[in-house]
């Protein structure tokens, strides 16, 4: 039986990130569930679920781009910059497509963003939303975020469509605010639909959660598992010999031309995935293992 995979999971609106894992942990019968990527419990679509071992990996595909179609609603702004949050102002001005294409290319690129203050960012080793809650406001420090593309796809005032594909960390509630603010009548995120994680991941390959269920009664669930090689793709993969498996179980280095990338998968002879392994600092043509699965 597989240890270890990836399930691409369309999440329901509604439930939160932790729910479904939750729901994947009790169903598989597998304690090491957790994800690679929260969407709030309004946000639907691509949610990475890292099964088994798996769980060791999630923090190289929570580092891929991720793209998400977001509603956003002008004239109304919200404490937590979307429709789940408290009214703070309202704007009855009319303003049209072209303002707000006038104003997206300030959010293009390389760009400092400040968290909503209603996220789990911890300031002081206290979860934001924690201090939200209790009416404390902190001083949030922005933070530099890549926001590869940026464009309106749909125009109906006041709801506007957009398409946008960013870096990791990047909070599109606080992009939805800061573009409303940009437009001078303010706006919140009342939408959201992530459509890719990376290059594999995406909403046409997502299976949904009663697709899941259905092939765990078939028992033909693990179908839909992702293996780190896919998952990964951006990581190189070596195949190595039985002597060089046992030196990476045993943490020995291996020896390798210097023309590999410093960062590399390693799977046996019968594809078995073995280790994740880096280039050593300090000793040349030297690997050694990051993280073993063998």
């Amino acid at each position: 039986m597989t240890e270890l995979g990836f399930l691409n999971i369309n999440k329901p609106l509604g439930m939160t990130s932790h729910d479904v894992v939750n729901w994947v942990r009790k169903h598989t019968n597998m304690k090491k569930v957790g994800h690679a990527g929260t969407l709030d419990p309004m946000a639907t679509g691509v949610l990475v679920i890292c099964w088994g071992k798996a769980t060791r990996l999630s923090q190289y595909v929570m580092g891929h781009s991720k793209t998400y179609i977001a509603e956003l609603t002008f004239g109304i702004e919200t404490d937590t910059y979307d429709a789940e949050g408290k009214v703070v102002r309202e704007d009855s001005h009319v303003i049209s497509r072209a303002d707000v294409e006038g104003v997206l290319p300030l959010f293009r690129g390389e760009v400092l963003q400040r968290p909503p203050m209603f996220s789990a960012i911890k300031k002081d080793g206290k979860k934001l939303y924690e201090l939200a809650r209790r009416g404390q406001e902190v001083e949030i420090e922005p933070r530099p975020v890549h926001i590869e593309s940026l464009e309106i796809i749909s125009w109906d005032f006041p709801r506007c469509l957009i398409k946008v594909t960013c870096s990791a960390g990047t909070y599109i509630r606080s992009l939805a605010y800061d573009i409303g603010k940009a437009v001078q009548v303010g706006a919140h995120l009342s939408a959201l639909t992530r459509t890719t994680i990376g290059n594999f991941f995406t909403l046409e390959n997502a299976v949904s959660l009663e697709e899941l269920a259905k092939a765990l009664e078939q028992g033909k669930w693990q179908s839909y598992l992702v293996s780190p090689r896919q998952a990964l793709y951006d990581i190189p993969a070596i195949v190595v010999d039985d002597v060089q498996v046992q030196h990476l179980k045993q943490g020995r280095f291996l020896r390798l031309s210097d023309e590999y990338p410093s960062l590399l998968q390693v799977y046996d002879s019968q594809e078995h995935f073995i280790a994740l392994i880096e280039k050593h600092p300090n000793y040349p043509h030297f690997w050694k293992p990051s993280k073993v699965f063998a």
